[in-house]
């Protein structure tokens, strides 16, 4: 059947990023990471066949999407020549590629559901931040990769103006029970600018 396509004047605009895939120095310690610490499902594995006798050591990972599994939302690889991790994380000027990755919690009640469990668990909070789209926590994981976890507020808040929503930022504390609170009330709402009457 031939192509009747026409190309696009343009590239054509993807509906979002599928998966990522990261390298880690050790398998088991970003498994528990994943698993233990963020709540993901190990859902596959690279096994060794006829056709791959030494397999790379790659395991698959899934969070919920309304009660079912992805095929996979984060892979992981072994790869035991990365550098060490930095000894501090900080947002920016770190030796890594990849800056942070964000992961959705399904709720405000989820989020801070989660907040306390890392608590509880002694996960370094390295920063907190309500943002004009979402509120949000950065920790990291063994790899010194930044993983901010979050909840969207409401698509009326930031929709008006996204690019001011973007650059909103308000620190908030991160250790204690001040660093498990949120605001929900006078969360400001970004509209696009008014023309000034002449």
């Amino acid at each position: 059947m031939p192509n009747d396509q026409s190309p696009s004047p343009g590239p054509v605009t993807p509906s979002g990023l599928n998966h990522l895939v990261l390298n880690v120095r050790d398998m088991e310690e970003s498994h528990r990471f994943w698993t233990e610490i963020l709540g993901f499902k190990q859902v596959g594995e690279i096994k060794a066949s006829p056709q791959r006798p030494n397999p790379p050591k790659m395991r698959f990972y899934s969070g919920d999407h309304s009660g079912q599994m992805n095929h996979h939302d984060v892979a992981l690889v072994e790869n035991t020549a990365l550098p060490p991790p930095p000894a501090e994380w900080g947002m920016f000027g770190m030796p890594c590629a990849i800056n942070h990755i964000a992961i959705t919690l399904p709720n405000r009640e989820a989020w801070l559901r989660q907040l306390a469990y890392l608590q509880s668990r002694g996960v370094k909070f390295n920063r907190r931040v309500e943002h004009g789209m979402t509120h949000s926590l950065y920790i990291n994981d063994p790899n010194g990769y930044g993983v901010e976890l979050l909840y969207e507020l409401p698509r009326e808040v930031w929709e008006g103006d996204i690019d001011a929503a973007l650059n909103f930022a308000v620190s908030l504390p991160t250790e204690g029970v001040e660093a498990l609170a949120d605001r929900t009330e006078d969360v400001p709402v970004f509209r696009p600018a008014q023309p000034q009457p002449a």
